[in-house]
């Protein structure tokens, strides 16, 4: 199987898929012991049962992958991904670049009736009628050389993709959905998805405690965390795990010895930086002000959900499912229900292709325009009154 290990050949395969009408790419990555993803395979496919398909590696001595991304740039050739969003981060952290334009199979295939999360093995089985051997999922990227099962596996993720690709894009067309598609991709080359800022991190920590005072320790713990963690590529678990830091939230350790107390702090976390930078995190969340303490949003707190109507909502997304073909998930999510049923507006089901599919009936249901009725196993929309 051909694998390029050097940027003039990599610079000829790009140069050959700037003149395809796309190019199918996946990669192989390594993320368990580092903060940010460590790129270690990417593959390959052009068009056509026997079109070029390939398999770069990235950690070959003096390769340059900016052929790849000035091929992502080319806005002439269709990048297509299946479930791109892991992907993505990788080349925007490491170039600033997102392939474009893109096609993710993962969102065309829940737009087009497959299911919620449609898993790649899956499309293969059904599209490309074809078998997956998984053998070689889980192994370790990073080690070479790479064995002939690991070569076959990666280069298996883009040779099947390009029938997939083919054969939801035509489906797309013939219902008139590619607008829906790309509304989602939208968020996927939104540099907001990927850039975490360690001061926003303590919104992640699911507390119950809404006292200022504790979520500003909660705040500048999970600051230090975080930023500690970028800095130093290691998992944030590594440093301290969630259930740690809302105990130290909680006892407010001051020196050493009252942190060495901690029952949850890995005995790595009680020494040295890092018991140093939760001292000064929490001395820190100790000395915010009053004005400064942050606050749990008060509609999280206090949203006022109309139970029944929350139900009906759930049958009615239910029923826009089965009728359009759309996985549910993607059409609402459960909060979506829950703050229309509390009379909110600014929700995603009640905007772009979400308010056409359901959100219009969403509100005259809520408004109590229409009702719902069942016959048999189909559920009905009629006027109300």
């Amino acid at each position: 199987m051909p694998t390029i290990t050097t940027t003039e050949a990599l610079a000829a395969f790009c140069a050959k898929a700037k003149t395809q009408p796309y190019v199918t790419v996946d990669t192989e990555f390594l993320r368990e012991r580092t903060y940010w993803s460590k790129l270690c395979l990417v593959q390959m496919a052009l068009p056509g049962k026997d079109g070029d398909a390939v398999l770069v590696d990235p950690l070959a001595d003096g390769i340059s992958l900016e052929p790849l991304y000035d091929l992502f740039r080319h806005q002439g050739t269709v990048k297509v991904f299946h479930a791109a969003r892991q992907d993505l981060e990788i080349f925007f952290i490491e170039a600033g670049v997102f392939p474009l334009p893109l096609f993710d199979t993962q969102v065309a295939a829940m737009v087009c009736g497959f299911g919620e999360q449609v898993g790649y093995e899956t499309l293969v089985k059904k599209i490309a009628r074809q078998q997956l051997d998984k053998t070689s999922r889980f192994t370790d990227w990073s080690r070479r050389p790479l064995t002939e099962a690991q070569l076959k596996y990666a280069l298996a993720d883009v040779t099947h993709l390009r029938v997939i690709y083919e054969f939801l894009s035509k489906e797309l067309k013939k219902s008139g959905r590619e607008q829906w598609v790309e509304e989602e991709e939208a968020i996927l080359l939104n540099p907001e998805t990927y850039i975490t800022r360690p001061e926003e991190a303590w919104q992640r920590v699911k507390t119950r405690t809404t006292s200022g005072r504790f979520l500003a320790i909660v705040r500048e713990l999970a600051r230090f965390r975080e930023g500690y963690a970028q800095n130093k590529n290691i998992p944030r678990s590594r440093i301290f795990k969630d259930d740690a830091l809302l105990e130290l939230a909680s006892t407010k350790p001051t020196s050493m010895d009252e942190l060495g107390k901690s029952r949850l702090l890995l005995r790595e976390a009680r020494r040295g930086d890092i018991a140093e930078g939760i001292l000064q995190a929490v001395k820190e969340g100790l000395e915010v002000r009053p004005e400064d303490m942050p606050r749990v949003p008060e509609e999280s707190t206090q949203l006022q959900v109309n139970t029944a109507l929350a139900d009906l909502l759930r049958v009615l997304l239910k029923a826009k499912s089965e009728e359009t073909g759309v996985a549910a998930k993607l059409i609402a999510s459960a909060s979506d229900l829950d703050r229309i049923a509390a009379g909110k507006r600014d929700v995603p089901a009640l905007s772009g292709w979400r308010n056409e599919v359901f959100g219009q009936d969403a509100l005259r249901l809520a408004h109590g325009e229409i009702a719902l009725t069942a016959s048999g196993g189909a559920v009905r929309i009629v006027l109300a009154g």
